[in-house]
């Protein structure tokens, strides 16, 4: 059903630790994409899903980070640590310079792995799916919507999983950020979009970067599924006052975390109660800062726990 779509950093693996019993219950299933050389955070990640009875899609060809001129590695770490063990499924990452033969020849390779093939800009929609042929029929596919219209994904209509990627979160400077937008509506759309099932960023989204600058401006970014909007989802921006100058992150996040509990207590704020929320009441009144890591891992947190909440 739920896709969230992790780039496998530090925060985003802890983020899959935490939430790997919550995931396993409620059918999501994380797609990573390995962009450390060190893979012992994902085989960490891994093992927590394994022990939850869980999913997760793991990509062996990254685009992004350490691995993408070589995913040997990450292919290697399946066969030893997770073959065999079902719930985790190799990824295909399906790129504009990807060739029809490295396709199926990644296919092949993979094939004790379950793999699922992931639609990023691949231009031969059409031929893929001829040369899968009957086992068309056993595989997954997931599709970056950016790159993938509605006449690209028909062609995989046989397919045993179709799922879509949406990238809800508008990326820009924290200080420009709108205090609330719009995130997403796939989440209870995606079955008129002729999906098996939908996914996203988080509250990361797609661009990648190796790493933040200087904090400039400190936000918190919380979604919420407002009941007066059709169910939609919004995003919440908590950004801290001070914006012109590149020290006391410490300082900014008390000010946006103010913001931030503000709302909350003002009664109509549509924020699912979820751990992390209590968990950002608790950093108020201990006037604690976590880390900008630790901040954005709550954020994630507190995203899955929504959805789990609603789709429950």
């Amino acid at each position: 059903m739920y896709h969230p779509y992790f780039r496998g950093k530090q925060f985003e693996l802890i983020t899959i630790r935490e939430m790997a019993p919550l995931m396993a219950a409620s059918g999501f299933v994380p797609i990573i994409e390995p962009v450390r050389e060190a893979l012992k955070g994902l085989e960490r990640a891994l093992t927590e899903i394994c022990n939850a009875k869980g999913n997760a899609i793991v990509i062996v060809n990254p685009f992004h980070g350490d691995h993408s001129e070589d995913g040997g590695s990450i292919t290697a770490l399946l066969e030893k640590s997770f073959l065999g063990k079902g719930g985790i499924t190799a990824g295909i990452l399906l790129q504009n310079d990807m060739s029809i033969d490295d396709a199926l020849a990644c296919y092949e390779k993979h094939k004790a792995h379950s793999p699922s093939f992931i639609h990023a800009g691949f231009t031969e929609a059409k031929t893929l799916a001829e040369k899968l042929g009957e086992g068309l029929a056993n595989t997954s596919h997931v599709f970056f919507e950016k790159y993938c219209h509605k006449l690209y994904r028909k062609h995989f209509k046989g397919a045993a999983k179709r799922v879509l990627l949406r990238d809800g979160f508008e990326r820009r400077r924290n200080a420009d950020h709108p205090t609330v937008e719009l995130f997403s509506d796939l989440h209870v759309t995606y079955e008129e979009e002729d999906m098996d099932g939908f996914g996203d960023f988080l509250i990361v989204g797609d661009d990648y970067t190796e790493g933040g600058g200087p904090a400039y401006a400190v936000a918190i970014h919380l979604t919420f599924i407002d009941p007066d909007a059709d169910e939609v989802m919004y995003i919440y921006h908590f950004v801290s006052t001070t914006k012109d100058t590149p020290t006391d992150p410490a300082g900014k996040f008390a000010q946006a975390l103010d913001k931030l509990i503000k709302k909350l207590d003002g009664g109509n704020s549509h924020l699912f109660d979820s751990s992390a929320i209590k968990e950002f009441r608790d950093l108020h009144k201990k006037g604690h800062f976590p880390g900008l890591g630790s901040v954005k891992k709550l954020s994630m947190n507190h995203h899955i726990e929504t959805l789990a909440n609603f789709l429950g």
